[in-house]
């Protein structure tokens, strides 16, 4: 089964303009995002594969370390219970 990241239904993912970044808004928690971690949790809709997701940023960010980076970053966040 191929999977497709989708945010908890208990997280929230806000920009905030005042910091200038995402934020993951828990209970009782707020995750303030750093770098494009925003960015890539907006294309976790359940929708994409974790593979469609690499591929899109690697066509929008060629060169960065997108294929090593993400897949780690998404199952880091599916561990603290954050993606399904």
């Amino acid at each position: 089964m191929t999977w497709r990241p989708v945010l908890a239904r208990s997280v929230v993912l806000r920009y905030d303009r005042v910091r200038g970044t995402y934020l993951l808004l828990l209970p009782e928690r707020v995750v303030v995002l750093h770098g494009n971690a925003g960015g890539v949790l907006r294309l976790c809709d359940g929708s994409r594969a974790v593979a469609d997701v690499v591929a899109e940023l690697v066509a929008r960010f060629p060169g960065a370390p997108v294929a090593e980076e993400v897949p780690e970053f998404l199952r880091t966040l599916r561990k603290e219970g954050w993606l399904r």
